[in-house]
């Protein structure tokens, strides 16, 4: 299953971004969320539920600064999974970031989470945007 988020136009350059998310424990404000709960970070680390659903574990592996993060799933997840953070310059001190996710679930299982996953994972890129656009 592949799902790639919307792009969102950050006011800040694409250098400083890039730090902010390279450091997990900065994901604890991204998932600031009635539906996200047990948020565990740490600097490579990111542990989180979403309520009805299941515990999340992200890693990142890679860091390619100052353009992209790769992360995979970590710890008991439902499916292996392998997200990347996409940050690209687009003028002086603005950005555009966005997601890129792919899972290894079967066609049934996509059925239904495939919206879910998509919606949680357009929250997060424009948290980001909201969180660094004010």
């Amino acid at each position: 299953m592949h799902i790639e988020t919307d792009k969102v136009t950050v006011n800040k350059p694409a250098e400083e971004i890039f730090d902010y998310l390279a450091d997990m424990n900065n994901f604890e404000q991204l998932l600031q969320n009635d539906k996200i709960e047990k948020v565990n970070t740490t600097a490579d680390t990111c542990e989180f539920t979403i309520k009805g659903m299941a515990k999340i574990g992200l890693k990142t592996v890679e860091r390619n600064r100052p353009e992209e993060i790769k992360i995979e799933s970590f710890g008991k997840v439902p499916f292996n999974f392998e997200m990347n953070i996409h940050v690209k310059p687009a003028g002086d001190n603005t950005c555009e970031a966005y997601l890129t996710f792919d899972g290894k679930i079967n066609p049934f299982m996509k059925m239904m989470v495939e919206k879910p996953m998509t919606n949680f994972l357009n929250m997060l890129a424009h948290k980001l945007a909201e969180i660094h656009n004010n």
